[in-house]
């Protein structure tokens, strides 16, 4: 009977040694399995006009104006490029003054503006490219499907009066930017989403 104890004890003592000890043969530190890391929480502007840091929110307006932004400048309002296009959706300067905007410094500072110039912009395009959108929606030039959110994100890129060329031309005429990104690509890229809400206007009010 007191060796069947003994045996016992001796198996408990060795299963207390081994547990112990990791794979390799070192002693396992609990800690070390603990995770080390931070969070931060979003300020309130941050939560309201930048929703999400990439563009995984559907085929939505939000999901398309994100997309352009992540594509701009990772949908950063702070951001100014090489070349000096300002924030989230990178404005040019003569773009801003269209709209009245002649504050850099306060438009980088501003989220709500930035939101707000890219619909006005959108608005604009929506109008000056009316009939082409009419016209060239459910089209494919260049093997790539004609729709009215691609039209809107190449005039972003290349402007209303390029895009026109482009299409008119049945895409012979075409337009590159100082990094490369074509019409193209862009009419590609942002195809499919639902840019209705986007009412056509001339002079849009911010």
């Amino acid at each position: 009977m007191m060796k069947k104890i003994l045996l016992l004890f001796s198996l408990f003592a060795l299963v207390i040694i081994i547990s112990s000890f990791s794979k390799d043969g070192k002693t396992r530190d609990i800690s070390l399995l603990q995770p080390n890391y931070t969070s931060t929480v979003p300020t309130k502007l941050e939560s309201i006009y930048n929703p999400v840091n990439i563009p995984f929110v559907g085929n939505s307006f939000t999901g398309f104006k994100e997309a352009v932004a992540f594509k701009e400048s990772q949908g950063k309002y702070n951001t100014v490029n090489s070349l000096g296009y300002l924030g989230k959706y990178q404005f040019g300067r003569t773009t801003l003054e269209r709209f009245n905007i002649y504050n850099t410094h306060h438009f980088l500072q501003n989220p709500a503006l930035q939101e707000d110039a890219f619909i006005a912009l959108c608005s604009v395009n929506k109008w000056i490219l009316r009939k082409d959108i009419r016209r060239s929606t459910g089209k494919t030039i260049n093997h790539i499907k004609i729709t009215e959110s691609g039209i809107l994100a190449a005039a972003h890129l290349a402007g209303a009066g390029n895009v026109k060329k482009y299409l008119r031309s049945n895409g012979t005429i075409s337009f590159k930017d100082a990094y490369g990104s074509s019409i193209q690509h862009y009419l590609k890229q942002f195809s499919g989403y639902d840019t209705s809400i986007i009412e056509a206007s001339k002079k849009p009010v911010l």
